[in-house]
């Protein structure tokens, strides 16, 4: 019984400390703007995430539209940095520092 205890109680702490969370962050999204965007767009991180307030980049968001959004505000940017992967960071970044959030992102 000791045994099954142990082996149950090594395997608890081996999923929890082995998984990872696979969500998106602000912090990855503006590390990604600084390296992606930032130069093709020639705006800084706190201007291209004050264009829409939270709420209106929850509607793009929902709607499927980021990508555009991001394009239409720099059109200059590459197709190589709207990769999927980027988007839900790229999100998360300007919904956190939407215009209306009065946070300030120091990129």
């Amino acid at each position: 019984m000791k045994n099954i205890a142990k082996v149950a109680l090594a395997a608890t702490l081996l999923l929890t400390l082995g998984s990872t969370t696979l969500s998106a962050s602000p912090d990855k999204g503006q590390k990604y703007f600084t390296k992606k965007l930032k130069a093709p767009c020639g705006i800084s991180g706190a201007a291209f995430a004050g264009r829409h307030t939270q709420a209106e980049w929850q509607a793009i968001n929902d709607a499927g539209k980021i990508k555009d959004e991001i394009k239409a505000i720099c059109p200059k940017v590459k197709d190589s940095a709207l990769k999927d992967k980027y988007l839900p960071h790229y999100f998360d970044f300007v919904f956190e520092y939407g215009s209306d959030s009065g946070n300030i992102p120091a990129c």
